[in-house]
């Protein structure tokens, strides 16, 4: 049987750039040579290309282009051929805000993941909010914020009060992102969450258990064991997130199971409402009489510390299944 040629897509150029290199290398390294011809390419390199030289550069052989070698060191390949999946191992910027997934539906190749729409809205905490309110989904009390204009500190202590959240509108892995307990310390966190974009919101704070919900699957998804997040030093934050031992991670979440079924509840329907497919990871707070959804991640880490690969193992999905599963998902219906 002929092997089914998949790119990876990783690296890039937003924040999470290096995060994005460690999930690429986890999924090349998870491909089974014997099923799979993968090539790992670095979006920094095709950045920028002429529409012209853009297919050409992206699958090009030689520096952009580097084969699976037995999982660890790679090679250079030759070959040009059209992949039949791109494996999107990017967060943030370009590769998850849906330029990418427009890029790849241009050149009418399959790949992994949500469309265009659902990373666009997903990746816009701003518009997200706004639609989770629509459709009735609990979200804690926000206010947007823009670069620039007067008066910032006073709307988010008369919208939201303190504590509170302050966090770039476009933006994962909790870069830019503040906990505020004193009005004193509100523009240092804006002047932060604004180092990444014109855009910025503050939320209010829930007191409560942090827990996520991972999705799986494309017409009739599943909700994967919920996880209690945990963190030694109180806050989820990039460190946290990504340093091996630096948060508890508990499965299943110790809630209530009335709270357990909320939340899986709502993981679904926010995933439905932004339109994702594939995966997704729904942030949430389990408050004392709500469990309230913060945001929607529609390329979730897949590094040695991300949770819905621990979601996955859970119900007996290994991380080779679980890469084989999305490319699967991805081709399913093309």
């Amino acid at each position: 049987m002929a092997r089914v040629k998949v790119v990876v897509l990783t690296g890039g150029t937003s924040a999470e750039r290096e995060i994005c290199l460690k999930s690429g290398a986890k999924v090349m390294g998870a491909l089974d040579p014997a099923k799979y011809e993968a090539i790992c390419v670095d979006l920094a390199e095709v950045a920028g290309a002429r529409a012209a030289d853009l297919a050409e550069i992206l699958f090009a052989s030689g520096a952009t282009a580097r084969a699976l070698h037995g999982g660890t060191d790679s090679q250079p390949v030759a070959s040009r051929a059209r992949p039949e999946v791109v494996f999107v191992a990017l967060h943030g910027g370009a590769g998850e805000n849906g330029t990418v997934q427009g890029m790849l539906e241009l050149l009418a190749i399959p790949y992994t993941g949500s469309g265009v729409l659902a990373s666009a809205l997903a990746m816009n905490k701003i518009v997200s909010k706004r639609l989770f309110e629509q459709a009735g989904i609990p979200t804690p009390k926000w206010v947007a914020l823009r670069r620039g204009e007067v008066g910032a500190s006073e709307a988010i202590l008369g919208a939201v009060g303190l504590p509170c959240v302050v966090k770039p509108a476009c933006q994962g892995s909790t870069i830019g992102v503040t906990i505020v307990r004193s009005p004193e310390e509100l523009p240092a966190a804006l002047e932060s969450a604004f180092q990444y974009g014109p855009e910025a919101l503050a939320e209010q704070c829930i007191a409560g258990t942090e827990i996520t919900g991972s999705v799986l699957g494309n017409d009739d998804p599943q909700v994967l064991p919920l996880i209690e997040i945990v963190p030694a030093g109180g806050f989820y934050d990039y460190q946290a997130k990504y340093t091996p031992g630096a948060t508890q991670e508990i499965i299943p979440a110790r809630v209530p199971e009335w709270q357990a079924e909320r939340a899986r509840e709502l993981t679904l329907r926010a995933h439905h409402t932004l339109g994702c497919r594939g995966m997704s990871r729904v942030d949430m707070m389990a408050g004392t009489d709500e469990v309230w959804v913060l945001e929607v991640n529609t390329i979730p880490g897949l590094t040695d510390t991300s949770l819905v690969p621990r979601a996955a193992e859970a119900v007996g999905i290994g991380f080779p299944a679980l890469v084989e599963r999305l490319i699967e998902l991805a081709l399913e219906g093309r």
